[in-house]
């Protein structure tokens, strides 16, 4: 399942999967929120009855992305998640099965495409689409948000968003009217504006999908314009807001 780290303030810290092994939980997060994560956790150890291990360098990750990848070898931890086949595999069994899968036919893919199989799957990175400014109902991602379970840290902002109000802000995807040469990556980072020219938000990430045939990005939406069609303006560039993710 998908959980979140928020802060007092209800802001983001990380986001991570968790594996139930028995007795044990498995986290797993990105590179840039690993020692956070593994401080977060390990402050409660004084007065839990766990601890905390960082295992990173003992395991390689893989991800695997087809309709029969490979999920078996050496040890590893395998499951699945949305689009993809995940495992962590012992350092010293890592090239076994990463032979076992260019045996099967797979080969691995470059950084920029899986930058865009990332979007096209509305999936946010740390650091480039949510930092510590993002408060955790802003990712629009409900399964990793609970209203009905106990305490937790930064509970009573989320909980206030959500029972009384709304996000002023909130992630989804934009389709843009320009091909990639002219609508690129310089957009990230650029204000999206309403036709009167009021801010409407902010551009994230931005790709050319091969299977849309479209320039897609994910931005920060004002709520006011999170409507599915709505169009919004970056310079002569339009930016229609679409649901994510783009492709399942």
């Amino acid at each position: 399942m998908l959980a979140a780290f928020p802060n007092a303030q209800g802001r983001l810290l990380a986001v991570v999967r968790v594996l139930r092994q028995g007795d044990k939980y498995l986290f797993e997060t990105e590179d840039a929120t690993r020692e956070k994560v593994y401080q977060n956790l390990f402050r409660f150890t004084f007065a839990g009855d766990f601890f905390v291990e960082d295992l990173s360098e003992q395991y390689r990750y893989f991800e695997m992305f087809g309709d029969e990848p490979v999920t078996s070898g050496g040890g590893g931890i395998f499951y699945k998640s949305t689009a993809s086949a995940n495992s962590f595999m012992p350092i010293d069994s890592g090239e076994t099965l990463r032979h076992a899968l260019e045996g099967a036919g797979s080969i691995e893919i470059s950084e920029e495409l899986y930058e865009t199989l990332r979007i096209e799957s509305g999936t946010p990175k740390y650091g480039v689409d949510m930092d510590e400014t993002t408060i955790v109902p802003e990712l629009g991602i409900d399964s990793l948000i609970s209203y009905n379970k106990g305490c937790y840290i930064g509970q009573e902002i989320i909980a206030r968003i959500h029972f009384r109000g709304h996000v002023a802000k909130r992630l989804t995807g934009v389709v843009l009217s320009e091909p990639p040469a002219s609508a690129g990556g310089q957009l990230v980072g650029t204000e999206l504006a309403t036709a009167d020219g009021k801010n409407a938000g902010r551009i994230t990430s931005v790709t050319f999908s091969p299977k849309l045939g479209k320039t897609i990005a994910l931005a920060f939406v004002r709520y006011d314009y999170l409507a599915t069609g709505t169009e919004l303006r970056i310079g002569d560039v339009t930016a229609t807001v679409a649901d994510l993710p783009f492709l399942t």
